[in-house]
């Protein structure tokens, strides 16, 4: 009787556990092996904004936006903290040395913020994303 009842309650905690919701985020993976600083870039209901700095350890992950997904695109640009180089693109948004959340991507040098070139990730509009830092560097490092 008390194997039984064991064997019941396991299976209602199986139960519980695959009926949680699924954890989607925006995800960026360091497969480098140096510390990379990343700055994320997206639009929202209220308009752009672009937000940084997350420090990302050697082949580690962190997630940059909690949640499901609610865009299609997203901008990021990431810097080698130790090795030098970054990775960025054709998007231009603002940043700023230390940590930011900056509305709206126009005049940012009028702004006092710095222009600088993210690369877009096309999600596909997913919920869940995952981007990972690898190989080439836009600009390298002395």
């Amino acid at each position: 009787m008390l194997r039984k009842m064991a064997l019941v309650a396991g299976a209602l905690m199986l139960t519980g556990f695959m009926s949680l919701p699924a954890h989607a985020d925006l995800k960026l993976c360091n497969k480098t092996e140096s510390r990379v600083g990343v700055a994320l870039g997206y639009k929202d209901k209220d308009g752009w904004a672009t937000e940084g700095w997350w420090t990302v350890a050697p082949q580690k992950c962190v997630p940059l936006l909690k949640g499901d997904l609610i865009a299609r695109y997203y901008y990021i640009f990431a810097v080698d903290y130790d090795k030098g180089g970054s990775w960025g693109g054709k998007s231009v948004m603002c940043t700023r040395d230390k940590v930011f959340t900056i509305r709206g991507i126009e005049d940012c040098e009028g702004r006092g913020y710095t222009k600088t070139n993210f690369f877009e990730v096309d999600t596909g509009e997913e919920k869940d994303w995952t981007v990972s830092l690898s190989g080439e560097k836009t600009t390298q490092g002395q």
